[in-house]
């Protein structure tokens, strides 16, 4: 008679754990799980509406910058001075190549403002990846090692870092005969490195004092893997702040340095360019300037905008 109890007692126990189980496994783990850094950061930006506005202008450009035939059938090299001169918009003809107006040459601007965004964001994201891989590889050697690779990595940057970002890129820019997207790309990122690998080089320093850190060098683990597999996941959060919103910066000196006719120029379609144009209908057609000139700020407003929801998010100071 007792084992039968004993057995009914311990079935009863069994189908209660298993249902318990059942209900777990149905509503998600326990509300007083710990939840990671990112997840965290993402159940967060969910909520901010600065973060949706700015994810949506942002997909919206990368769809019209690698998709520009989806929006007109215009191209944006097609001139016809003798009936587009100059050309008025015509605000009726909405999403229509006369809709924002011709410029000088008699080319659609709208068309050119959806082919243009192509080379103006190739140009941001291509910089900013650059110069995150070579900020993010320099800093974590300086913060790692520290000593003598420290103090000549940090040399090496503070001398980049003091030479003047659009000064320096005109005169790396003016010994190229033609400029095409990536010649525009490796020269901002030849200077643009600097501030991620101060910032990188912070993050590592703290983050190798940590106890996971000492446990894995006492445990043998070599350099690399140490780096790669405790050091870097928990130094990225920092270092995608800066790199979003320095995107939005470097769209931004794309155009200044085409303004200035040392960057990007023709035949490429770029914001950039066409503010370079642009300028000299300034009185006569001012829409010929502003308009490429507004694509550019919403664009890098977006990128700056996003980098601030991720820079909440992610900054647990800022909670």
């Amino acid at each position: 008679m007792p084992d039968k109890t004993a057995e009914t007692t311990a079935e009863k126990a069994t189908t209660v754990t298993a249902t318990d189980a059942a209900t777990v496994s149905e509503t998600g783990p326990a509300p007083g799980k710990p939840r990671s850094l990112w997840s965290d950061a993402w159940h967060d930006l969910r909520r901010q509406p600065m973060f949706l506005i700015s994810a949506g202008l942002i997909v919206l450009l990368l769809v019209i910058s690698f998709f520009p035939w989806l929006f007109t059938s215009a191209s944006p090299r097609d001139a016809d001075l003798a009936n587009h001169y100059l050309q008025h918009p015509n605000w009726t003809h909405f999403f229509q190549p006369d809709w924002l107006g011709y410029d000088g040459q008699g080319r659609s601007i709208y068309a050119r403002v959806l082919y243009g965004a192509r080379a103006s964001i190739l140009v941001g994201v291509g910089v900013t990846i650059l110069v995150t891989l070579l900020g993010t590889f320099v800093g974590m050697l300086a913060g790692y090692f520290g000593g003598w690779v420290d103090a000549l990595l940090s040399r090496v940057t503070d001398i980049f870092f003091g030479v003047p970002f659009l000064l320096g890129a005109m005169v790396i820019l003016t010994a190229f005969e033609t400029r095409e997207v990536y010649v525009v790309i490796l020269a901002l990122a030849f200077l643009g490195w600097t501030s991620i690998a101060r910032v990188s080089r912070g993050s590592v320093i703290t983050i190798k004092q940590a106890d996971y850190v000492v446990a894995a060098k006492a445990l043998g683990a070599s350099t690399w893997r140490i780096l790669m597999r405790h050091i870097l996941p928990n130094a990225l959060a920092p270092i995608i702040v800066v790199a979003t919103i320095a995107l939005g910066g470097y769209i931004a000196a794309e155009a200044t340095l085409s303004f200035l006719g040392v960057g990007l120029a023709e035949p490429t379609v770029s914001w950039g360019v066409d503010v370079s144009s642009g300028r000299e209908q300034l009185r006569n057609a001012p829409y010929v300037l502003i308009i490429p000139s507004v694509m550019v700020s919403i664009t890098v407003l977006s990128f700056l905008m996003f980098g601030d929801a991720v820079r909440n998010a992610l900054d647990p100071k800022l909670r």
